[in-house]
């Protein structure tokens, strides 16, 4: 065999078996791309997202879409080829498999804290929202979480109120990390609840608990902060009533990122006239009770997603402004909002045409 015959014939073979493992070889990445847009002031699968009773609302108009990503299964594992072709797609991006889930999490631990997370940003926008209308909402502190296995199982249960602990009342989910952790590891503490089933009969017969109880517990170690310290094993929280009913119907929908469009679509509805004026405005952000908005993952995904779908504006969380400015899909405005209150009024400036005006991300 002539000495160039085989030396293409060795090539053509050699490429072969790259192409080969480049499609069979995994490789731990992961890829996100543009998700779902719905709009909050619209329907979804049939029937209005932000459903409101008991209370006086107004018609809106022009869109206030929350915005996804998609992301590749925690069980698939992506080729070279796909990777590769991932990398060079404009509107993809190909990350660390570890990066969507950490620690070895499986689909379907991430899909129930996404749940969990999804589920607490609607509370957050609704008392956002009323905070910003100035509607009293009560809240109180709760356990949304006990750890199996740890001294708080069996004793506290998801849902229950924590009035005190040791005697001190408590105010805030932070007070009581603060409370237990005065302790030693070993030392008992003293919890004073209203249990969860007395707190939901108290609600719906709209009348104040009246069964409390006292539950003591012996603190153990935790030293996943590099600092042993006591702990019982419960995650605390925030749970709400609110003067009237407001429920957000949409599935198929996980994690925080939709707070702030909740809460501006709740304003919207509560309030005479038309937050966008007519015009397309998309956005995301996570929200806290007092309106302040946070970062969110798949900044770039979703401006894109937003803008194939007629997006004219973005309001972006102040700390995803840098990232989002990188690759602005062409005739997308980026709007840089820190606070439900910034929000409202970059809203203002797009429904009167100021948009000279409006905190534009990169500039």
């Amino acid at each position: 065999m002539p000495r160039r015959t085989a030396t293409m014939l060795a090539s053509t073979l050699m490429l072969i078996a790259l192409l080969c493992a480049g499609v069979f070889i995994p490789v731990p990445y992961a890829e996100m791309s543009p998700g779902p847009t719905v709009n909050t002031l619209g329907d979804h699968d049939g029937e209005p997202v932000l459903q409101i009773a008991d209370k006086k609302t107004y018609a809106t108009s022009g869109h206030l879409n929350m915005t996804t990503v998609r992301v590749t299964s925690a069980d698939y594992r992506m080729n070279l080829v796909e990777a590769v072709y991932g990398w060079l797609a404009h509107d993809n991006k190909v990350v660390p498999h570890e990066t969507l889930y950490p620690d070895g999490k499986t689909e379907e631990q991430s899909t129930q804290e996404n749940a969990e997370e999804f589920s607490q940003s609607q509370e957050s926008a609704k008392v956002a929202a009323l905070k910003q209308l100035d509607v009293p909402v009560k809240s109180w502190v709760i356990v949304s979480t006990v750890v199996k296995g740890s001294p708080a199982e069996g004793k506290l249960h998801a849902g229950d109120v924590i009035k005190a602990v040791d005697g001190t009342a408590v105010k805030e989910p932070a007070d009581v990390a603060k409370l237990v952790t005065q302790h030693k590891p070993g030392q008992e503490v003293r919890f004073t609840i209203v249990p969860a089933k007395e707190q939901a009969a108290a609600e719906k017969e709209k009348r104040t608990p009246t069964k409390t109880q006292d539950i003591t517990m012996t603190t153990t170690t935790s030293d996943d902060t590099g600092e042993k310290r006591a702990i019982v094993g419960i995650s605390a929280g925030t749970d709400h009533t609110f003067p009237f009913t407001i429920d957000i119907k949409l599935a198929d929908v996980g994690g925080p990122s939709a707070g702030l469009m909740f809460a501006l679509g709740i304003y919207d509805k509560l309030t005479p006239g038309s937050l966008t004026g007519g015009r397309f405005v998309a956005g995301t952000g996570t929200i806290d009770d007092a309106g302040k908005v946070g970062p969110i993952g798949g900044i770039e995904m979703k401006t894109v997603g937003a803008r194939a779908k007629g997006a004219q504006y973005f309001l972006t969380p102040a700390d995803n402004c840098a990232a989002a400015a990188k690759d602005t899909p062409d005739g997308l405005t980026l709007v840089k909002v820190g606070t439900i209150k910034d929000a409202l009024g970059a809203l203002k400036d797009i429904r009167s045409g100021d948009t000279a005006a409006l905190p534009k991300c990169g500039k």
